[in-house]
């Protein structure tokens, strides 16, 4: 296949850029402790500064892979299937989550909410970004908001996207790994209150698996 048919299958979302795929217990909000296969994909712009998959970021470093086989893959392990990234949003998702729901499957996203909502969900995780705000049009439809917690701006930061989400929305505050000792306690102090918020944590990072 040359490379301008690759593409033209990348646009139509029938080939993605794939990082990775795993089997796993997801670690964070409101399904932590389910398990879940991931697909990771490449590529994103956003660019936060203390993001743990930077590896990501480049998609031309992250084959282009046929979807009808990442959905063959993931239909083996798991009915609940989490797609991240990267920014999943900056390809198309609508020809990998129609194939994904012609399965059965729950289909979840992470999101930064950077890039124009495609695809179907089942639940749509929120997670904003000050350097690359969300669109419009998806606080309406988020089931979930995590916001990042690395300094003290970032609880005013929570309140503002908090302020734009529906009202059935479930608020989380999540602190940044590596200023996980420090923020912790002010989250607690935060949460406690503020108890429209719910803490949560990097479970997976503590039981030490993907």
């Amino acid at each position: 296949m040359s490379e301008k048919e690759i593409m033209t299958l990348v646009d139509k979302g029938e080939m993605l850029p794939l990082m990775e795929e795993f089997y796993t217990i997801q670690g964070e909000g409101f399904h932590k402790g389910t398990a879940a296969y991931f697909i990771r994909i490449g590529g994103c712009d956003v660019g936060c500064h203390w993001c743990d998959v930077k590896e990501s970021w480049n998609a031309a470093t992250h084959p282009p892979t046929a979807v009808d086989q990442i959905v063959d893959n993931a239909a083996r392990y798991s009915d609940t299937i989490v797609i991240t990234g990267g920014e999943p949003l900056t390809w198309s998702m609508d020809y990998l989550t129609a194939k994904l729901k012609e399965r059965g499957l729950k289909i979840h996203i992470e999101t930064s909410g950077a890039y124009p909502l495609s695809g179907q969900w089942d639940w749509i995780c929120l997670s904003p970004k000050k350097i690359k705000l969300p669109k419009e049009e998806i606080y309406q439809k988020a089931h979930e908001l995590k916001v990042i917690i690395y300094n003290q701006h970032d609880f005013k930061f929570a309140e503002e996207q908090a302020a734009k989400v529906n009202n059935d929305c479930i608020l989380y505050m999540q602190p940044e790994w590596s200023r996980r000792d420090k923020m912790i306690p002010e989250i607690v102090d935060y949460v406690m209150k503020n108890p429209k918020w719910k803490v949560s944590l990097q479970t997976h990072k503590y039981l030490n698996i993907p």
